[in-house]
């Protein structure tokens, strides 16, 4: 568990606007990496292979199509798939590709927020993937001026979609900026990523943000969807992850490492959230051909 996380010299350069490579083959084999461009990544007839990004862990079906953001670690592995004849269609692209000041007008709202949620890792809906598909093997056979209209149409198209999942925790998303469109907000979460391990109450948040405890209660669960208990746990289950991911230390010490008090908490509220024991997630994750490069 002490190997390195590969870091892909992609094939993209400075002077491309994207790069998409098309591919029919028997097996994964590539280790798990990261990079600094965006990812697109549609699989199809690889039912039973297994999907690693950041700490999320899971077998994939028939139909697959992932976005990850930059330095986000991520593989695909042959598992229990049997198909001889798998089909892959991955698009990189830089961060630059739309201007930072572009993503921040009003019409680039779901654009922009899709990026967001890439960093920790997004799969979208059996239903989007068939609707996007045709779309994304016609892009590999365009060229030009024409295939950046193209891939821009999808992107949007895929923002706007329903049910698309963010895959991996707090912990193991870049260091990019994620807007949640209010300082305190941003606040509070700079605040809880830097202290997670302490004890962290309520009050001492709403203090922090300049608000009663019922007030920010409201005012956070309305900016970002979850709760102020909720969101803390998240940050440390997810350093937790990495932890387990990336050290040899026992479970008790992580616990109390990353602001659980007691080992028997700390084992059932990662259950709850990842449907298995700290030890179950650290053999699963070391197992079925998942690989690292040193």
């Amino acid at each position: 568990m002490h190997e390195q996380i590969m870091r892909e010299i992609t094939p993209l350069m400075q002077s491309d606007c994207f790069t998409l490579f098309y591919r029919v083959k028997e097996r994964f084999d590539f280790p798990l990496h990261q990079h600094e461009a965006f990812e697109l990544n549609f699989i199809q007839n690889a039912k039973g292979a297994k999907r690693v990004i950041g700490d999320h862990m899971e077998e994939i079906d028939e139909l697959e199509l992932a976005f990850i953001g930059p330095n986000l670690r991520h593989a695909w592995f042959t598992h229990k798939c049997n198909s001889t004849e798998i089909k892959e269609i991955t698009i990189q692209f830089h961060r630059d590709l739309f201007d930072e000041r572009f993503l921040q007008r009003n019409q680039m709202s779901q654009i922009r927020n899709m990026f967001e949620r890439s960093l920790r890792g997004i799969l979208f809906s059996r239903e989007t993937i068939e609707g996007i598909m045709p779309r994304l093997f016609e892009l590999t056979q365009k060229h030009g001026f024409d295939s950046v209209l193209d891939l821009m149409s999808i992107l949007h198209d895929l923002s706007s979609s329903r049910n698309m999942r963010t895959l991996s925790d707090f912990s193991f998303q870049s260091t990019e900026r994620i807007s949640y469109n209010s300082r305190r907000v941003e606040s509070v979460m700079a605040y809880l990523n830097k202290n997670f391990e302490k004890e962290i109450s309520l009050l001492e948040i709403a203090k922090l943000a300049s608000m009663s405890e019922v007030a920010f209660s409201r005012f956070f669960r309305l900016r970002t969807g979850k709760t102020f208990v909720d969101t803390l746990n998240e940050i440390r289950l997810g350093n937790a992850s990495r932890m387990l991911i990336d050290t040899t230390q026992s479970i008790s010490e992580i616990a109390y490492h990353c602001g659980f008090n007691n080992l028997s908490n700390f084992n059932r509220t990662f259950k709850k959230k990842k449907h298995c024991t700290p030890k179950e997630f650290r053999e699963e994750y070391n197992s079925s051909g998942i690989r690292t490069f040193v």
